[in-house]
């Protein structure tokens, strides 16, 4: 699901915390190849607004207890249980999902924030709302999951802010194509075309982006389409290349030893049977991908080989 795309890195934004660091003990074991994985655990929602165990069952997802905070005092302690537990960051569900829709509030994840940034960890909102947005961003949350094509064009009253607490943001552009895929042609379309549109004035703004795609929720692993939508949105070879590489390394504080290629830094590296600079959807013809000088994924067929950090 990863390596086989040049992740050598990755930061999961919600799972059951338990399974997850059981699997990231295997790989670090050399048991299973994999990345290393980074994780916030379970995600932390309003009360009442969590998905109900049908619900999952329904959808296949996995059953598992997700914290519900109805005050300040909660939603520290659900951060301060999940730190402690050893989590790398905290996600906070900033709006819930289904309809009437539940708002984490700005004290709320204020004060999750508080509990993650005193132990040096950053932390991931799912804003799903305009108005879940600006209580992220308001609450000290370091990063957006999610472009939010229902809130419309992306304003000063929503970029001003933004920019002011000075957030990342992961678009996960393919992903509305994937949650409307059962929906008319032109309605998934415009919520695409909505997604591409706010990535394209948070670029204009030289907002950060980190690449994502939500995959793990989305079935579908390939990552071309999501290249394809962020060059669509304006995002040069570079730009995407820096989503990918240095920017990341920079948010989450790795940027010493990784990032780039560079004597003395990690050997992380993804060698492309294409040319991106050519076409952006070459970043997932993956040839090899190597984590600590060793590769960890190799196709089976190669081209002329482009690497990339």
């Amino acid at each position: 699901m990863l390596t086989r795309y040049g992740f050598t890195r990755v930061f999961d934004t919600g799972s059951k915390w338990e399974n997850t660091r059981r699997l990231r003990e295997r790989i670090e074991s050399g048991e299973v190849a994999g990345p290393r994985i980074h994780s916030t655990g379970e995600v932390i929602f309003p009360k009442g607004g969590a998905p109900e165990q049908r619900i999952l069952d329904v959808v296949g997802t996995m059953r598992l207890e997700l914290p519900e905070v109805s005050n300040a005092a909660e939603a520290s302690a659900a951060a301060k249980k999940l730190l402690d537990e050893g989590v790398d960051g905290i996600k906070v569900y900033a709006a819930s999902l289904g309809w009437p829709t539940v708002l984490l509030t700005e004290a709320e994840i204020a004060a999750a924030a508080h509990e993650a940034h005193l132990r040096g960890k950053l932390v991931f909102a799912h804003p799903q709302t305009r108005e879940g947005l600006l209580n992220a961003v308001h609450g000290r949350a370091d990063i957006i999951v999610h472009s939010i094509p229902n809130a419309g064009v992306l304003d000063d009253s929503m970029l001003t802010p933004m920019k002011k607490a000075g957030v990342s943001v992961i678009p996960t552009l393919k992903l509305w194509r994937h949650e409307l895929r059962n929906d008319r042609t032109s309605q998934r379309e415009q919520f695409v075309s909505s997604g591409v549109a706010q990535l394209r004035t948070w670029l204009a703004s030289d907002g950060v982006v980190l690449f994502g795609t939500d995959v793990g929720y989305m079935d579908d692993d390939d990552t071309s389409e999501e290249f394809a939508l962020m060059g669509e949105a304006g995002m040069s070879f570079r730009q995407i290349l820096a989503s990918l590489t240095t920017a990341p390394a920079e948010r989450f504080g790795e940027s010493v030893g990784l990032g780039r290629i560079a004597p003395g830094l990690i050997a992380d590296m993804v060698i492309l049977d294409k040319d991106p600079s050519k076409d952006v959807r070459a970043f997932a013809a993956v040839r090899y991908t190597i984590r600590d000088g060793r590769v960890i994924y190799e196709a089976k067929a190669t081209r002329s080989p482009h690497l990339r950090p």
